[in-house]
């Protein structure tokens, strides 16, 4: 290498030549391997940011390598040329050296927020590691909850859900000891009820006030307590065993009130368990979050598995409750019905066998009134027959209350005319009223129809009724009698909140009005009008008569019209107001009437004459038979009796008008008589009209009557009158049904 300085050149030494031209060229080979591998970088990164300072650094780096270079062609004598190419190197190398170091001056900041970057990126992952294993540590936590609760869901008995608890518990945690202490039933202790591994015995107690205890309930997370304190004694430690972490949490005990089995009950919390849990003996686990909130977690799904059990064992108990009392509701039901078939079956029976010595009764006396009696027999003979209608009366009041009372009796509906109803009252009233002095008046409304729809007889047994007790409770004055179509403002009243008037096109209300002038009722005693059996006990009413029954079975008859029934009185002395309404049909034929009942009579009847009627009776009861017979006889009409079947079969002929016949015979009914008597007589006009008499009632009955053909019923007791009016009846309509 040529020195160019003043001081003359001194001889090169060979060596240093050789080593710094060995030197120089492994410098520029290693100044242009260096580009190259920043070249590679560049294409291969494609987030580094700074490509263009790489650049840089490239042309430095090659320039550095090319001044090297030139060097080994300035070890030995050089032309003018290498001089000016070295020099242009030199220059261009300092050139982009101080753009490089200036560059640097800005880029290094830029390093430095990477690098902060990097490790605020750092900590980022690191942050998100923790959470990921949060987020683990809490699904491994959820699966342990979702096994432990499905386990202890899997049953309803509340012993096995809190043992399950610990055992679950017991294997999920791998602890030592797990133990339930439930409260006592005067909740002054706490008593250990359940082990893991029954290490103490079960029953020991502890008093509820303890401090840990206290500070236990207080909180609803799990709570570190010491090994040593009374509640978490559960096992022996001998030696240098050094007690496992200690947890206690409570358990709600959630208390069932007002249950009811169609009603979602109320819980409430009164009291709680306490449930310890027990890490291993000598070991340096210690208690996790995640695992203290698994316990909590758990110890609250235990308390909604237990109220879960005790609403179960409360709707278990209330539907035993419910079965028992729908098998005694069952059996009350059954005896009920037994009860109330036994009574009609007896009713049936005695109706039929007091009707007919009571037949017997009112028939001898009818007769016996119409012979030549001195003044005391005549008003002997009236006073049996009045008391034989009375008790007459009874049978009936009793019989229709009982059918009123099992639903049995129905509206017997037709058209009927209201006009002659009032009248026929009226007909029968007067001549009692009468007796009394007693002025009865009747006024209807002009609007009122003249037909209508409805059960004619009892309509008009509720008016008499009505009527007479006016009768029977006034000793002088007037008796009015009023009848109008009830307005529809006038319909509702405030003392009948469960009467419910609906007008319709096709009925009308009917209201009747019965005002008298006679002893009228205490206010405090017009409740009690239509009890039955009750009877009002004033000085005024005591010795008037009566069974107590008229009014009960007026209400029941006019709400089955769908009607109501009130009595409006001042008080004693003043009179009183009874007041019906019943809701009848209007009639679209008004000429269609009902079959005939025997209580409307013409006056002609009385004189009628039945003198030659051949007549047959058939009956098996030889008194009662005689008794009929006796009053067709005093009429006149040629009588045949018959004491079976059989023998009414061999005997009827085309010259008998009618048959009266017993229906219940030993050997052959009055049903199988009517048959056959039918088949004998195959032309109406040959046939004898064959009329049933008897004591039922039943509804039923009178259908198989008109079913087998018969022509009329006539109902037990009969007297002259009656038989006059019902030979009447018969001949001219060949028809008569009294039920």
């Amino acid at each position: 290498m040529v020195c160019d300085c003043i001081e003359p050149p001194w001889p090169a030494d060979e060596l240093l030549m050789k080593y710094q031209y060995i030197s120089d060229f492994f410098i520029a080979l290693a100044y242009f391997s260096i580009p190259l591998e920043l070249i590679y970088f560049v294409k291969k990164s494609s987030v580094f940011p700074y490509r263009w300072v790489l650049v840089q650094f490239g042309a430095f780096i090659v320039l550095c390598g090319a001044t090297h270079l030139i060097n080994l062609w300035t070890f030995n004598v050089h032309s003018r040329t290498v001089a000016l190419v070295m020099t242009t190197a030199k220059v261009l190398t300092a050139v982009v050296s101080c753009a490089t170091a200036l560059m640097l001056v800005h880029i290094i900041p830029d390093l430095l927020s990477v690098k902060t970057r990097e490790l605020f990126l750092k900590n980022k992952a690191a942050e998100l590691d923790r959470e990921m294993g949060l987020i683990r540590t809490q699904e491994e936590t959820g699966r342990h909850v979702r096994m432990l609760t499905h386990e202890i869901r899997s049953t309803l008995d509340r012993h096995t859900i809190l043992k399950t608890t610990l055992v679950e518990l017991g294997r999920t945690l791998a602890l030592e000891e797990c133990a339930l202490w439930m409260p006592t039933r005067t909740g002054l202790e706490l008593q250990l009820s359940y082990t893991l591994h029954h290490q103490n015995p079960v029953g020991f107690t502890v008093p509820i006030q303890l401090p840990v205890v206290n500070q236990v309930f207080s909180t609803n997370r799990a709570v570190k307590i010491s090994p040593n304190c009374p509640v978490a004694r559960l096992r022996t430690l001998a030696g240098k065993y050094m007690p496992g972490e200690v947890v206690a949490v409570r358990v709600p005990l959630l208390h069932l009130s007002n249950f009811q089995i169609n009603d979602w009950p109320e819980l409430s919390t009164k009291r709680y368990a306490l449930m310890v849990l027990m890490l291993p003996s000598d070991s340096a686990r210690q208690w996790h979050v995640h695992e203290l909130e698994l316990v909590e977690v758990v110890a609250d799904q235990v308390a909604v598995a237990l109220s879960h059990a005790a609403i179960l064992e409360e709707s278990m108990r209330a539907r035993e409750l419910l079965m028992d009392q729908n098998v005694a509701l069952d059996l009350a039901r059954r005896e009920a019905e037994t009860a109330i078939r036994a009574r009609n079956d007896f009713l049936a029976v005695m109706n039929h066998e007091m009707r007919t010595p009571m037949h017997a009764i009112i028939a001898l006396s009818s007769l016996l009134q119409e012979t030549e009696l001195t003044a005391e027999q005549r008003l002997m003979v009236e006073t049996i027959l009045k008391s034989s209608n009375l008790l007459a009366m009874l049978i009936n009041d009793v019989l229709d209350l009982s059918r009123l009372e099992d639903g049995s009796l129905q509206l017997d509906l037709g058209t009927f005319n209201l006009y002659v109803v009032f009248k026929e009252v009226l007909k029968l009233i007067k001549p009692i009223a009468s007796v009394k002095k007693l002025l009865v008046t009747l006024n209807l409304a002009p609007d009122l129809p003249e037909y209508a729809v409805g059960d004619e007889k009892r309509l008009m047994q509720v008016i008499l009724n009505v009527v007479g007790n006016a009768v029977k409770f006034s000793k002088e004055g007037s008796i009015s009698i009023s009848a109008f179509v009830a307005k529809l403002e006038s319909l509702r009243d405030s003392r009948a909140p469960d009467f419910f008037p609906v007008p319709s096109d096709n009925h009308f209300y009917l209201r009747v009005q019965v005002k008298d002038s006679g002893s009228g009722i205490s206010p405090q005693d017009i409740p009690n009008l239509f009890t039955k059996f009750a009877q009002i006990q004033s000085l005024a009413t005591r010795n008037s008569g009566g069974s107590g029954l008229g009014l009960a079975i007026c209400k029941r008859f006019v709400n089955l019209m769908e009607g109501n029934i009130w009595i409006e009185s001042e008080g004693l002395g003043k009179g009183c107001t009874a007041i019906f309404i019943v809701k009848l049909g209007i009639s679209e034929r008004s000429n269609d009437s009902k079959l005939p009942f025997t209580s409307k009579v013409p006056a002609s009847h009385a004189q009628a004459n039945f003198q030659g009627l051949k007549v047959i009776v058939m009956d098996e009861n030889g008194v009662s038979r005689s008794v009929t017979k006796g009053l067709l006889v005093h009429l006149g009409c040629d009588v045949t009796t018959t004491s079976s079947g059989e023998e009414c079969l061999r005997v009827v002929s085309q010259e008998h008008k009618v048959v009266f016949m017993d229906v219940c015979m030993p050997s052959m009914d009055g049903y199988e008589v009517a048959v056959r008597i039918h088949e004998k007589f195959t032309k109406r006009h040959e046939r004898p009209l064959i009329v049933a008499v008897t004591g039922n009632t039943d509804r039923v009955t009178k259908e198989n009557w008109m079913r087998v053909g018969m022509d009329g019923v006539v109902l037990k007791p009969v007297s002259v009158d009656k038989m006059r009016s019902i030979l009447s009846e018969l001949l001219e309509h060949r028809v008569l049904f009294e039920v």
